[in-house]
């Protein structure tokens, strides 16, 4: 497979990469963060592919972009004791874990939680709009390797497994989300990122947070 390249500033960019997400393709774009790989949560096989393409071992849980709030109740169900982070991080570089809906897609993640984040980039929130407000997203490297932060380093390491790399420049934040376990309280840190834990526990009044072992 060739993988193609275009540039976000060409007319029909959004278009064209939305066309290839609705037949099963794989789409690489910038996000406020770093490039993300993106496919249409509607098909066990559309995320299949996304663990494929990276190598990524299929017990670690794909997160959904969503293009705004209003699309949160789709998927997902926030606490009240959580609402203060979706007021002040969304859209940013924060991914909750909530419980999901019934009607969220099983692809993503078997188990009862999914990932969620509006991200703050008006190219990423356009696709996604344009997409139907949710795409299942992953960091657009090979597992293990570093996160690419250039359309070149995307194709560089995923270049014939994908079909379509948006380039849009190199991505401004190059630090991956802090991943956030809302499903307990206090919250839980899954994944140290790009908004400070020091940040989290003031939105939340908490004088310390719990993360897992691996982040200790």
């Amino acid at each position: 497979m060739k993988t193609e390249v275009i540039r976000t500033v060409e007319r029909g960019a959004v278009e064209r990469a939305v066309a290839v997400l609705q037949t099963g393709g794989l789409v690489a774009f910038p996000t406020d963060t770093v490039y993300g790989l993106a496919a249409l949560p509607t098909s066990q096989n559309n995320v299949e592919r996304l663990y494929k393409a990276k190598g990524r071992p299929v017990g670690r849980p794909i997160a959904l972009l969503l293009s705004d709030t209003d699309q949160l109740t789709r998927v997902a169900v926030l606490p009240q004791v959580a609402h203060p982070l979706v007021r002040r991080f969304w859209p940013g570089g924060l991914t909750l874990v909530l419980t999901k809906t019934r009607t969220a897609c099983e692809s993503v993640n078997p188990g009862p939680t999914v990932g969620v984040r509006v991200p703050n980039l008006v190219l990423a929130l356009d696709l996604i709009r344009a997409a139907g407000g949710c795409l299942a997203v992953t960091s657009a490297n090979r597992s293990g390797e570093p996160a690419a932060m250039t359309a070149s380093e995307v194709v560089a390491q995923l270049g014939g497994a994908i079909e379509l790399v948006l380039d849009g420049g190199r991505a401004r934040g190059g630090i991956p989300s802090t991943v956030l376990d809302c499903t307990v309280w206090p919250p839980m840190i899954l994944r140290r990122g790009a908004v400070p834990e020091s940040s989290i526990r003031a939105a939340l009044h908490l004088a310390a947070l719990p993360v897992t072992r691996e982040e200790q």
